[in-house]
C-alpha cells in the first residue's frame, strides 16, 4: 500500500497481501443489517484506485495546500476515482453549521486539482466532535461540494474488496470523562453503551457476511502506535477482537505506523 506525505511517497508492505491503487465505478445503496452499504464496480482491468489521507482540515496552512498540489499530480497519474479520509476533517473545533465557511477554506478551496474531484469518503474524528457533528452529515454539504459525502459508519463494497468506515470517538473514554475545555457533540450517541455495542455487533456481522478478498477497515483512532497516543485501551479490547481484516487505516498520530503489533 502506497501512502503519500508531502515531498516523498512512503511504501508500506504488510504481512498478508500488498494493495495496490484502486478506482471505482457507479455507487448505488443496497443494505446489510444497520451498515448502509455502497455496492462498486470494478474497472474494466479489474483494479481500483484511491488515495487515503487524514487530519488534514487545516485552511491550507500546515502543509495542507503543499500536500493538495501533490494529491492532483498523483491522482492524475493514477487516474483515481475516488479519495478516503481518516477523520478529523475541520481543526481546531470541526464545524459550527452547514454554513460555516471553514468548509470552503479547508475543503472545496484546497482540493482543487481536476483529479481530486471525486467522491471523498469520510468518517469523523475527535476534532470534528468538538463542533457541529451533524453539519458534517448532512446532505446540504454534499449539494455545496459534490465531492462531499460522510457517514458515521458505512460499507464500500468493490467486489475483490470491502471497506469498512467505523466512528471510533465515541469508544474513547477520556472524551466523556475529561473533556477539559472542549464540548463535544455527542448527539446520535447517546445512550454511549448502546451505541457502542450497536456498531461493534453490526461490523462483525458486515465483516462476517463479506466475501471479498480484501478488507479495509477505515477509523480516525490509532489502535497501538509508535505515536504519543500509544495504546488506546477501548480499542484494543473492544475492537480487536473483531478486527479479522487485512489493515486497519487510521489518522490522529500524524505519523506513519508499518507495524503496528497486531496479528489479524
Amino acid at each position: 500500500m502506497e501512502a503519500f506525505f508531502p515531498k516523498k511517497i512512503i511504501t508500506m508492505n504488510f504481512k498478508y497481501v500488498i494493495i495496490f491503487f484502486f478506482s471505482f465505478g457507479y455507487c448505488f445503496l443496497i443494505s446489510c443489517a444497520e451498515f448502509p452499504y455502497f455496492n462498486q464496480s470494478l474497472k474494466d482491468d479489474g483494479s481500483l484506485s484511491f488515495l487515503v489521507i487524514g487530519d488534514w482540515g487545516r485552511k491550507g496552512l500546515y502543509n495542507q495546500s503543499e500536500l493538495a498540489i501533490q494529491m492532483g499530480e498523483i491522482g492524475e497519474k493514477l487516474k483515481i476515482d475516488f479519495v478516503i479520509s481518516s477523520g478529523d476533517n475541520f481543526y481546531e473545533d470541526g464545524l459550527n453549521g452547514v454554513n460555516d465557511p471553514t468548509f470552503q477554506h479547508s475543503f472545496t478551496n484546497i482540493y482543487k486539482a481536476p483529479s481530486l474531484q471525486k467522491t471523498w469518503y469520510n468518517v469523523l474524528g475527535n476534532h470534528d466532535y468538538r463542533g457541529d457533528v451533524e453539519a458534517q452529515l448532512s446532505p446540504i454539504l454534499r449539494e455545496k461540494d459534490k465531492k462531499w459525502f460522510c457517514l458515521r459508519f458505512y460499507v464500500l463494497h468493490a467486489e475483490i474488496v470491502d471497506f469498512f468506515f467505523i466512528d471510533t470517538t465515541p469508544f474513547v473514554n477520556d472524551y466523556f470523562t475529561n473533556p477539559k475545555e472542549h464540548t463535544y457533540d455527542w448527539r446520535g450517541v447517546l445512550p454511549k453503551d448502546k451505541y457502542l455495542n450497536d456498531q461493534l455487533k453490526d461490523l462483525d456481522l458486515a465483516l462476517s457476511k463479506s466475501t471479498a478478498k480484501w478488507k479495509i477497515v477505515i477509523g480516525h483512532h490509532t489502535i497501538k502506535s509508535a505515536g504519543h497516543h500509544g495504546i488506546i485501551m477501548e480499542l484494543a479490547q473492544q475492537l480487536v477482537p473483531i478486527l479479522e481484516v487485512i489493515t486497519y487505516n487510521l489518522g490522529i498520530i500524524h505519523i506513519l505506523n508499518s507495524k503496528l503489533g497486531f496479528k489479524f
